[in-house]
C-alpha cells in the first residue's frame, strides 16, 4: 500500500490546514493587514508546506527505496536526518 494512501488522512489534514492559513493570508491581504503580520503569515505557511514536503519525501525513501533492502534503511537514516534538518 503507497504511504499516501496509508496516512491519507494525516496528510489531508496537514492540506487543510495550510488550506486555512492561504486563506487566512489572503483575507489578511484584502484587509489592508500590516506587513509584519502578513509576513509572519507567510513564513507560518511555509513552514507548513516545508513540513508536509519533508513527511512525504521521508515516507516515500522508505517505502520506494529502502523497504526491499533493509541495510539499505540503515544506510537511508543520515540521509533522512540532513533532510528533516535542512527543509525546517
Amino acid at each position: 500500500m503507497s504511504h499516501t494512501i496509508a496516512n491519507k488522512k494525516a496528510l489531508i489534514t496537514r492540506v487543510r490546514r495550510i488550506s486555512g492559513q492561504v486563506a487566512s493570508l489572503e483575507k489578511a491581504l484584502e484587509g489592508d493587514t500590516g506587513c509584519d503580520a502578513v509576513l509572519q503569515q507567510v513564513a507560518s505557511i511555509r513552514g507548513a508546506v516545508q513540513g508536509l514536503m519533508s513527511q512525504m519525501l521521508e515516507d516515500h525513501l522508505r517505502e520506494h527505496v529502502a523497504e526491499s533492502n533493509p541495510h539499505a534503511l540503515h544506510e537511508l537514516e543520515p540521509v533522512l536526518a540532513v533532510l528533516r534538518s535542512y527543509l525546517r
